[in-house]
């Protein structure tokens, strides 16, 4: 009896890593397969959209609304801000009494200074070779 219990306790050791692996296995050909599906949906929507570019109805439709495409002799007429205006609807009352603001201005000044005083300014790099000082006007050199 103990024999076989021990022989099930060592099968189920064995088996389990491979148990595991083989349920992450399904899990991603799950996973895989809800991805084809998704794919196979686009796919059949591309292909809708490029059958309905193929009718010439549709192209002189989206070239005369997106494009602004006339036949000759044809007038057209662009409405420009004919949405209702939207500001209309708010009705925010306009206060008649001052606010003033609470700013504290020396933590603001302090700040400012603790900022100045620990960033470090960039040394501008010196000029490989100085140059040549030319006399003062007036004064003569001789060489």
């Amino acid at each position: 009896m103990a024999t076989v219990l021990a022989l099930i306790v060592t099968a189920v050791l064995v088996l389990s890593p491979s148990l595991r692996v083989l349920a992450e296995q399904r899990k991603q050909i799950a996973e895989l397969e809800a991805q084809l599906a998704a794919t196979d949906q686009e796919v059949l929507a591309l292909e809708d959209q490029l059958a309905r570019w193929q009718d010439r109805a549709f192209v002189e439709t989206q070239a005369r609304s997106r494009l602004m495409f006339v036949y000759p002799g044809d007038i057209t007429y662009l409405v420009l801000d004919d949405l209702p205006d939207t500001t209309a609807e708010v009705n925010d009352e306009v206060s008649d009494q001052v606010e003033v603001t609470q700013a504290n201005w020396r933590e603001a000044l302090l700040a400012s200074y603790l900022v100045a005083a620990t960033t470090q300014a960039e040394v501008a790099p010196e000029p490989e070779s100085t140059p040549e000082l030319l006399p003062a006007p007036g004064s003569e050199t001789s060489p």
